[in-house]
């Protein structure tokens, strides 16, 4: 018998799980942004991250991405789930 995984509970947990990524990822920007932003070359390959960052963020932006990071990770884990628990 196979598991199903409680889709909501899914879906909350990566929900949740991105936002404390993002909110993390902000509050790097603000206190150290040149290391952050080379941080984020590294891990993308040798991608020049220091050509697409911008000065400083707004409060108001950096919200926005918190709660756009929460929405779309609460969609793929709802996805995730969804498509787990489909398969036999």
């Amino acid at each position: 018998m196979t598991e199903k995984l409680n889709v909501k509970r899914t879906a909350n947990a990566l929900g949740v799980t991105a936002g404390i990524i993002s909110l993390v990822c902000y509050i790097l920007i603000l206190i150290a942004p040149v290391g952050t932003i080379s941080f984020f070359g590294a891990i993308f390959h040798g991608i020049d991250m220091s050509k697409i960052a911008v000065e400083s963020v707004s409060v108001g932006n950096g919200l926005l991405g918190v709660i756009e990071a929460i929405i779309l990770g609460w969609i793929i884990g709802w996805l995730f789930a969804k498509i787990y628990n489909s398969m036999k």
